[in-house]
Order: C-alpha cells, then structure tokens, then sequence
C-alpha cells in the first residue's frame, strides 16, 4: 500500500515559491515525475507528501478568488489515465492545464494559452505538450490511414472526424520516417501499426511543441517550450529517440523544434529508437 498525500504544513511554504526561471520550472516538472513514477510495491518510502498553499484553494482569502498563479502551462490529451498534477507531482495552481483529445491543436486550445501567457506572464516560464502512448485519437487516425475505408464511420460524427483529420499529417510523417529508416518492408512486421501509433504519438506532440514555440516561445519571451509523452505502463515522461537510453528509469522533457529540419530530425531519431524497434521486434 502507498498513500499520496496532499498537505499544508506553514514551515514548508518556501518549496510552493515559483521558479526563477524556465529551466528551474522544467526540471521541477522532471524531478516530479521522477516522484510519482517511483510509487508502487518496489517504493519502501509508500508515500508521497505534495505541499500546498491555503491561498491556493481559498482557505485564507474568505470571500475571495484565489489568485492564479501557474508556472507552467501544460496541452495535455482527455484520457482519463493521465492526470497532469498527479504525473509532474504538483498541487493545484500551479500548472495552467488544457486538455483536448489527441492533444489537438485548435483556436480555442490556442486561445487557452494564449489567455495564460497574456494573463500569467510573470509566472509563466514554461509550456508543456504532454502526450501520452496508445493514445485512442492516435490510434483512430492510424487506423484510418492503414484502412481508408474505416473513414467512412466516422461520417456521422463532424467533431471526431475533425480531430482524426488533425492527426492524419503526422501520421503520414511518422509512418514516412518508418520507412525511411526500416525500408519500405515495414509495413509487413507484425508490430509495424503499434510502431506507427507509437511514432504518431510522439511526433504529434513534437509538432504541437513547435507550432506552440512560434507562436508563444523563443528565447526573446523568456518562456521555454518542451514536449514529453507519458508512457502508461512505467508512468515516465520522456521521448525516446535513436541514440538515447530511453528505458523506463529515463524522465525528460524535450525542447521544441526550432524549425523543419530540426523537426525531421526528430522524426528520424524517433524512427530509429529502440522502443520502435522492440514494437517492430526487431534488433537494434
């Protein structure tokens, strides 16, 4: 058994100060992770305390809001396994959180973060797209893709068919980086759509990292934009590329790509990691 405890202790307010920059705020977001993923049987701790502030949710101001205050903003997907505070072990009013299937990228999710940079912008020092694997949106826009025909189910339904149609490019990207690296032959591997709904996953975070970093990033504004995807199963966030030990003990969050060529590069990387490669069940 094992607890996560959330608590207000007034000798611990110190830890709830905001971070002084944006590296600060990202490696609080990694070291959180690092805490929540390591809770299970194999933790002799069997706890975990999150500190907060009574200001946060109210208790001091009677009859006042609290003030908003987050470090960072965070595009995450609706699925209700990945739940943003609890995975970068943070309390409340602290991270600005948007959260959309499939982690699309839409005016009003645009408009979400461009309310928090424009309203926020002393604390604000990072936005974060998180991602997750298998993911369900993902995974109908590579279903789609390897059968056109299972478009025709989602006639009935505008808004799904909107968000699968989001996802086609990077699929079509990811499932062009396969190739690339593996051969054409790959699509004929047994593990090649679980591969390619994998590769998607992280790729559609990448680029939603990118497009976030022109619009609202860049070393001018002060604010950092990283990506990450959220493996299910080891409760990490990371991005697993070639060259890379991305094995389940590895939490990391990756800067945004700078422009095409960065993100090709991505896309390559990922193409060749060994995660893609256990899915492919082939050698690395």
């Amino acid at each position: 058994m094992f607890e996560i405890i959330y608590r207000y202790d007034p000798s611990r307010i110190s830890i709830r100060k905001p971070p002084a920059d944006p590296e600060e705020a990202r490696r609080r977001l990694e070291e959180g992770n690092q805490a929540f993923a390591s809770l299970g049987p194999g933790n002799p701790d069997g706890s975990r305390v999150v500190y907060f502030d009574l200001e946060d949710i109210g208790i001091t101001t009677a009859g006042k809001a609290p003030k908003q205050q987050p470090f960072a903003a965070v595009l995450g997907c609706s699925d209700a396994r990945v739940p943003i505070e609890l995975i970068f072990d943070r309390a409340c009013n602290e991270l600005f959180v948007v959260r959309v299937a499939g982690n699309v990228l839409g005016q009003e999710e645009l408009g979400s973060i461009d309310y928090a940079v424009e309203h926020f912008a002393h604390d604000l020092k990072l936005l974060v797209v998180l991602g997750h694997s298998r993911c369900g949106a993902v995974t109908a826009a590579v279903d789609v893709y390897l059968k056109p025909e299972m478009y025709l189910a989602l006639l009935a339904s505008h808004q799904v068919r909107l968000i699968v149609n989001s996802l086609s490019p990077v699929v079509r990207g990811a499932a062009q980086a396969l190739q690339t690296r593996w051969g054409v032959g790959v699509v004929n591997k047994p593990g090649y759509r679980a591969a390619l709904i994998e590769s998607a996953v992280i790729l559609n975070a990448g680029l939603k990292a990118a497009i976030l970093r022109e619009q609202f990033g860049g070393p001018s504004t002060g604010r950092r934009v990283v990506f990450g995807v959220y493996d299910l199963a080891s409760r990490r966030v990371g991005v697993p590329r070639e060259s890379f030990d991305d094995g389940i003990e590895s939490t990391h969050l990756l800067d945004a790509s700078t422009g095409p060529e960065d993100f090709r590069s991505l896309s390559s990387q990922v193409a060749g990691s060994s995660l893609v490669a256990k899915l492919l069940e082939l050698e690395v």
